[in-house]
């Protein structure tokens, strides 16, 4: 069983390619440098390609917060609440950035933002209530007395 279909073989392959070089025509090296530097750019984009995807990547580390294991229930609520209080701060400086952002291209935010700020509001009174309800249950639990001393554990890294 032959690999080539029938009217095509090696053989007959070659022999057009040096009939081709044979002929005398004005268009045949230019031709040929263009079809062999298209192919040289394809496999060197292959090649490029292939050596910056399979480079080895540097190890990411990742910090946790370490704490201490004997705290109290009411210390757990307390850094909630004071994470909450970060993540707010934080949130409220990347949307004036993106404010910023959406001033210099044009887009209208200013509706949006009012209504989006309205409900964010009142979905952190209710967490912030949640938050202090089980504060008090857990002070009434005991937990009052380490509360006053509550800290990460030495060497905890805070965000």
């Amino acid at each position: 069983m032959a690999i080539f279909p029938r009217p095509v073989s090696p053989k007959h392959a070659v022999g057009d390619l040096w009939g081709y070089f044979k002929e005398q025509r004005q268009h045949k090296w230019p031709l040929l440098g263009l079809s062999a530097a298209i192919t040289y750019v394809i496999i060197w984009a292959f090649v490029v390609d292939g050596n910056t995807n399979t480079m080895p990547t540097r190890n990411k580390i990742t910090y946790v917060q370490s704490w201490d294991l004997n705290r109290s229930d009411a210390a757990i609520i307390l850094q909630q609440k004071m994470d909450l209080a970060r993540y707010e701060v934080a949130l409220s400086r990347k949307q004036k950035d993106m404010q910023k952002v959406a001033d210099m291209v044009g887009i209208e935010w200013r509706e949006d933002a009012a209504r989006n700020d309205a409900k964010r509001k009142e979905a952190v009174t209710q967490i912030n209530a949640l938050l202090d309800a089980r504060l008090v249950k857990a002070k009434q639990s005991g937990g009052a007395e380490q509360v006053a001393g509550a800290k990460p554990a030495e060497g905890a890294q805070q965000p």
